[in-house]
């Protein structure tokens, strides 16, 4: 007896260092969360997402974190890697949901079996899901709200875990979340009148419904406006209607705890507000996008029905100061120009017309690009020039066209300070 129990210890030691070495590794392979890079694009935050092959191996493909969107999507080239039976009709495709996809080193569980949607596209165009933009596969609300989530815009971060996983920081606010579609809205104040807003971070500007838009827009004539979709607003999307947006720059919002000011809005019309109204559960006032929140990391605590904003700096983003066009990205990848704004009562760019493609910007071909670069390239400070080539009618030809400062204070207000009136 005294000669087998060294034996025993032995085993007893080789076993208990096997069960460590699994449990170390289970704990390796199932991350407590994951921290993962953004990218803005247009202000829409894209990740890294590795999609599963059918022999075992994933694909990285660029992702679209959306939280005002309920619907998941994918690309038809995605679609095609993953070996998914693809059913089309006349405008888009669907197909069997895939179980899972990869961030980072955790996976993520796309719920329960669905249909997922896939916008049919030609054959050139198959590598996105939305034209002038680079992602492959839509992360929405759905997907979303059974997460911890952390949205770290002024460090480009993007952080997702099980419940319970992340250390939330900031000033929190209660938010009511769609229980079938993960919407969040946030109880706010306009001018002392309650509302829901809604917290839509793919969204690259911020919306107010017609009537509540039109009902500021009629009380403070003197808050600055436009009509036309430009820089941040032009979400390119929406097509003919783009140019028609009428945009204002709202004095003030309390947004859960947050004072926002001088926040550039876009008006729902009728037709847009009915998509965000599916997935909030009825009427909508509006919905603050990631435009108002870049200063921000927000955390979304969905089990407890939590929002958490944490400052990180104070940076007054330019976001108009740019050529005024207005661009719809193609199946193509070209852009077409739909208008030019009118700045000061004049058009800003005379010498284009509607129907023109925009193929150049100081001679950096924009064909290929996501709207988010093309936007980058006629940014800038107010006076400067940029070149434009542009194409109307198979000719090519070079306009000089000047950044402007939109959204700005309205001409005569300007002229007053000059003059020292009141």
């Amino acid at each position: 007896m005294f000669m087998r129990l060294p034996k025993v210890l032995i085993v007893l030691a080789a076993l208990t260092s096997i069960a460590a070495a699994q449990t170390a590794a289970k704990n390796e392979a199932a991350p407590k969360f994951v921290t993962v890079p953004i990218t803005l694009d247009q202000n829409r935050v894209i990740i890294d997402v590795y999609l599963p092959l059918p022999d075992g191996t994933t694909k990285r493909v660029r992702g679209w974190v959306d939280t005002g969107d309920s619907e998941l999507q994918m690309s038809p080239r995605a679609a095609k890697v993953m070996g998914l039976a693809v059913t089309c009709g006349a405008s888009d495709c669907s197909a069997s949901q895939p179980s899972e996809v990869m961030v980072g080193t955790m996976k993520i569980s796309l719920g329960a079996s669905k249909d997922i949607k896939i916008p049919l596209r030609p054959e050139a165009a198959a590598t996105v899901m939305v034209p002038g933009m680079s992602a492959e596969i839509k992360i929405p609300s759905t997907v979303l709200r059974n997460y911890d989530v952390l949205i770290n815009f002024p460090d480009r971060e993007f952080s997702i875990g099980p419940p319970g996983s992340l250390d939330f920081k900031g000033v929190k606010s209660k938010m009511l979340v769609n229980a079938n579609t993960g919407f969040i809205q946030i109880p706010s104040k306009i001018e002392n009148k309650n509302y829901n807003i809604g917290l839509d971070v793919g969204s690259s500007i911020s919306f107010l419904s017609e009537e509540l838009f039109g009902k500021l827009a009629a009380a403070h004539p003197d808050w600055p406006h436009m009509t036309g979709a430009v820089g941040a607003a032009n979400v390119g999307e929406f097509g003919d209607d783009e140019p028609k947006w009428r945009l204002m720059r709202m004095d003030r919002l309390q947004y859960g705890p947050l004072y926002l000011t001088e926040i550039p809005v876009a008006e729902f019309d009728k037709s847009f507000s009915a998509f965000f109204e599916k997935d909030a559960g009825g009427a909508i006032a509006g919905l603050v996008g990631a435009n108002a929140l870049l200063n921000y990391r927000i955390g979304l605590d969905y089990a407890h029905s939590m929002a958490y904003f944490d400052l990180g700096n104070t940076f007054k983003f330019p976001e108009f100061d740019v050529v005024g066009l207005i661009l719809r990205p193609e199946e193509d990848t070209r852009f077409t120009i739909l208008g030019v704004a009118d700045f000061d009562g004049k058009p800003s760019v005379p010498e284009v017309v509607a129907g023109d493609h925009l193929i150049a910007v100081d001679g950096i071909p924009v064909p290929d690009s996501t709207i988010g670069q093309v936007w980058s390239l006629l940014e800038g400070t107010p006076g400067q020039e940029r070149k434009l080539t542009i194409e109307r009618s198979g000719k090519q030809f070079t306009v000089t066209a000047k950044v402007q400062h939109f959204l700005g204070e309205a001409e005569e207000n300007r002229s007053q300070k000059k003059s020292g009136k009141k």
